[in-house]
């Protein structure tokens, strides 16, 4: 193809259609690509009456104008012009990296450079340092790789989604002396809470588009029992039945328990009934009361929890209080027995209207009973006047009657005096009258 390139310089002087310095310069535009992408490489010009060529870092002619210079099948023609000329290189390697040129055939000849950078692609990630199951307490160190990355890939750690930044890093040539090899390395102390949590080393590097590369690692860990004791009830009483539940975690997980009462077997298997983790007691009474002891056991260590058990009486029910409605009626009754002794008894009682609706409130209860307390008052006034009338009355009587009889000689004498007498009464009475 070099004869070609001469006989157009020699067209172009014969003809004298070269052009002179004072025409415009060839336009490029670096470029960078994915190893195993497709680059495109543009010149420009703003004039016509042009010849452009492309050439590789190695000088090599790749087109001249339309015209494909090197046999690579991975080189094709994308536009040719007085103004443009345009290539692709598809599959594109390392190797391909490098200063591609841009020549204008004028006089003198103008060029221009555009840069290929090809970007390595980093390999998946690879944690490695993990041996399942890790004891609770362990050291724990796991190391992410990736290898083949241009420039270097940088790599980051994540634990619950939350990154882990106390990390060593370190960065090493390939041998192709193009990519890198990066590793990182994380170091920590695993307890129970780390228990199937995600570990995530994640590369990030400008080739991957924003979609970074991840290696998970979940964490297994074995530790002892945590034991609980939670009862059905936070008050037990005499008579009702109780359910002990033995909550317990581990890895592995523990199973069965074991209940104990006061450092010994249950005393009552029948009625103390063990399912799984339950402790069923049907009915209690005052000889439960106790401690209860959970034990549970896998094949890190065992544990175990305490309940102490106070059985507490049933309380009293306490019976409803009446209430006087507002519509009902109240009824006192009073009965009065009078003696000659000078003493008065009273008997007061109290009837409530027995169809009186519970929870009804009367106007004014006070007022009732206020005046109910008036009336018996009075009744207990009247009484005792009535009383000692009556006992003043009947004193006036027996005198009046031993009136003739004190001067009597005898017994028959005093009767017929104390008759005279009362004739006497009488007719004075009439006389009165």
């Amino acid at each position: 193809m070099i004869w070609k390139r001469s006989a157009v310089l020699r067209f172009y002087s014969v003809c004298g259609l070269l052009l002179q310095g004072s025409q415009g310069q060839p336009l490029t535009q670096n470029v960078t690509v994915v190893e195993g992408g497709t680059a495109i490489l543009t010149c420009r010009v703003d004039q016509d009456n042009t010849s452009l060529q492309w050439s590789n870092p190695a000088q090599q002619t790749l087109y001249f104008d339309d015209k494909k210079a090197l046999r690579d099948n991975r080189i094709e023609l994308v536009r040719a012009s007085w103004h443009e000329l345009s290539i692709s290189v598809s599959d594109v390697s390392l190797s391909d990296e490098g200063q591609y040129t841009c020549s204008l055939f004028t006089m003198p000849v103008k060029t221009s450079k555009a840069y290929l950078t090809v970007l390595g692609v980093p390999e998946k990630p690879q944690i490695s340092g993990f041996s399942s199951p890790v004891m609770e307490g362990d050291l724990m160190q796991l190391t992410c790789k990736t290898s083949g990355s241009k420039p270097a890939a940088d790599i980051r750690w994540f634990k619950n989604d939350k990154e882990i930044k106390d990390v060593k890093y370190l960065k090493e040539e390939d041998a192709n002396r193009k990519t890198f090899t990066v590793s990182s390395t994380l170091d920590f102390r695993v307890d129970r809470s780390d228990d199937g949590v995600a570990v995530i080393c994640r590369v990030d590097h400008e080739s991957l588009n924003a979609t970074p590369q991840v290696a998970m690692q979940v964490l297994e860990i074995h530790y002892t029992p945590s034991v609980k004791i939670i009862p059905s009830t936070p008050f037990p009483q005499e008579g009702q039945p109780l359910i002990l539940t033995c909550e317990s975690k581990g890895k592995p997980l523990p199973e069965p328990v074991l209940w104990t009462k006061d450092g010994g077997e249950l005393p009552d298997p029948d009625r103390m009934v063990v399912s799984g983790r339950e402790l069923n007691i049907l009915f209690l009474n005052k000889t439960d009361n106790g401690t209860y002891r959970c034990e549970a056991t896998n094949t890190i260590g065992q544990s175990s929890a305490e309940y102490v058990l106070i059985v507490h009486d049933v309380p009293n029910t306490l019976l409803p209080t009446t209430i006087i409605p507002s519509l009902t009626t109240a009824t006192v009754t009073t009965t009065v027995a009078i003696t000659t002794s000078p003493t008065t008894s009273a008997t007061t009682s109290s009837v409530r209207d027995p169809n009186a609706l519970a929870g009804q409130t009367g106007p004014d209860h006070a007022l009732i009973g206020g005046i109910v307390a008036v009336v018996v008052f009075v009744t207990l006034c009247s009484i005792f006047l009535l009383g000692r009338y009556l006992a003043r009355h009947k004193g006036t009587y027996l005198t009046n009657e031993a009136k003739g009889a004190e001067d009597a000689p005898d017994a028959d004498t005093a009767i017929i005096n104390a008759e005279g007498s009362q004739v006497n009464a009488e007719e004075k009475k009439e006389y009165f009258i």
